[in-house]
């Protein structure tokens, strides 16, 4: 089965070459045997991380950084952290990733913080937290959160679980958040506001310090998302560029959360979660007083959790230190510079923002470059980038495509493959063999809006797909 939109993708390409397990062998297999097989998959499946020409997805690409991770995880991969009187090195290690990542984002000496297990349980965990502090501060029962449409999917998944109202706010031209709009819906039942400091569409920032004078103005929680670009924008001054302001220095903001397994090149799956105070951080603990097993407290979502991914991500703060971070940051930037360039060139596209690092761009919609007299079709421009190996993200509302920019992408004469290879893309994407582009249909491109219902089910059969043992052959 293919993914919809990306075709061509098989679920299964490993049918017919090693065997298909229905259920548990009658004889354990070797280990020699069950390590080659990881191996040639590992081997193939890195290719293409590896090539430079994929956006996102592998941040490092560093595999003796990986290895040394590796080690360092396997001394704790077998504890379980929930028990730190057999494991008291979880609360050093756990400790200072927070105390290091809160003194990168400028927190004080009343910032505390949690080990989540990624993007997605930090920002639960944090609207969470609002929902708790709005019951128990403010007795607030039908709690409102504003968070703009290009605020992370992660959140509405928040939502939909703890029975918050999602007031979703538009964008201004600039693809950030409308501060008039936020503004004029706050209620007695707004909870907090959320911001993003480096958007998934865009890698753009959003007005935070406007948003923390509004949180400061009605006594309300700020959460900004940096799970994206928290650790990689915590370095562009250092390289000589000016973001917009958008860590714990902004008055305002009450929490943030930065993804260790992005831009800080720890291994799946690590976040840390910032709160200020750090007395917010205890209105998502939960404890149990009166079950037969004993007092049960978690200080987060997770109960038990390998000391592994602790030890690993410890390992990787340490080992790359803040010279590290900034020299690969800079290669980071100067490479987000060029493929902006390379954009630029075309006056067929159009640069959606400034990103420093995930690089956003459309047909410019006062182009009139295609053969029909109108704009080209982006999704035109993203077949032929693909039918040269670059594997782009596909965006919609508006149609385009982003690159974000990670350290494989940084290696000798990427850029400029891309340079090349995009002039190659606008050339077809002016003269398209058919109107109908091979990727990015389901976003409406040529001009056609999916059946939604249609779509929905295409999505649930996919993931039903992804969780079902595949075919003995092809």
């Amino acid at each position: 089965m293919s993914h919809p939109g990306r075709p061509n993708v098989s679920l299964h390409p490993y049918a017919g070459r090693f065997d298909v397990h229905r259920g548990l062998p009658d004889h354990g297999i070797s280990r020699d045997q069950i390590l080659g097989e990881i191996a040639q998959m590992s081997k193939e499946e890195d290719a293409k991380g590896d090539s430079g020409r994929v956006s996102g997805s592998i941040y490092s690409g560093d595999h003796e950084h990986y290895g040394f991770l590796t080690e360092a995880y396997g001394h704790f991969a077998h504890a379980n952290v929930l028990q730190r009187d057999m494991y008291p090195s979880a609360t050093k290690m756990e400790s200072e990733i927070i105390a290091m990542t809160a003194a990168m984002l400028h927190g004080d000496e009343d910032t505390g913080g949690l080990i989540t297990s990624g993007g997605t349980e930090s920002l639960v965990t944090a609207m969470l937290t609002y929902r708790e502090w709005g019951r128990k501060q403010r007795g607030i029962e039908h709690p409102q959160v504003i968070m703009p449409v290009t605020g992370h999917p992660a959140m509405n998944k928040a939502f939909h679980y703890f029975g918050i109202e999602l007031i979703s706010a538009p964008v201004t031209d600039e693809f950030v958040v409308d501060l008039d709009f936020v503004r004029d819906h706050i209620t007695p039942n707004t909870v907090a506001l959320v911001g993003t400091a480096g958007t998934y569409p865009h890698g753009l920032i959003d007005p935070i310090t406007e948003l923390g004078e509004i949180a400061l103005e009605h006594e309300i929680g700020l959460h900004v998302d940096g799970c994206l670009g928290g650790f990689i924008l915590a370095w562009a001054e250092d390289c000589g560029y000016h973001p917009t302001p958008f860590d714990l220095r902004v008055a305002g903001v009450t929490s943030m959360s930065a993804d260790t397994h992005k831009y800080g090149y720890a291994l799946k799956g690590s976040s840390v979660l910032l709160f200020r105070p750090k007395s917010l951080r205890r209105e998502q603990y939960f404890i149990v007083r009166g079950w037969p097993g004993g007092i049960y407290s978690s200080p987060s979502m997770g109960g038990s959790r390998s000391g592994g991914l602790i030890s690993a991500t410890w390992a990787s703060m340490l080992a790359l230190g803040k010279d590290g971070y900034r020299t690969i940051a800079a290669d980071i930037f100067a490479t987000a510079g060029k493929v902006k360039d390379a954009v630029r060139a075309h006056p067929e596209l159009s640069l959606i923002g400034d990103s420093l690092f995930n690089i956003a761009f459309r047909a410019d919609p006062a182009g009139t470059a295609s053969a029909d007299g109108g704009p080209i079709d982006i999704f035109h421009v993203n077949d032929s980038l693909a039918s040269n190996g670059w594997r782009m993200n596909g965006l919609q509302n508006p149609p385009a495509l982003h690159f974000c920019i990670t350290r494989p992408n940084t290696q000798e004469g990427i850029a400029e493959a891309f340079a090349t290879d995009l002039a190659t893309a606008v050339g077809y994407a002016k003269e398209p063999p058919q109107p109908m582009p091979r990727s990015g249909a389901m976003y409406g491109a040529g001009g056609q809006v999916p059946d939604i219902d249609k779509l929905t089910t295409g999505l649930m059969n996919y993931l039903d797909a992804t969780h079902e043992v595949g075919p003995d052959a092809p």
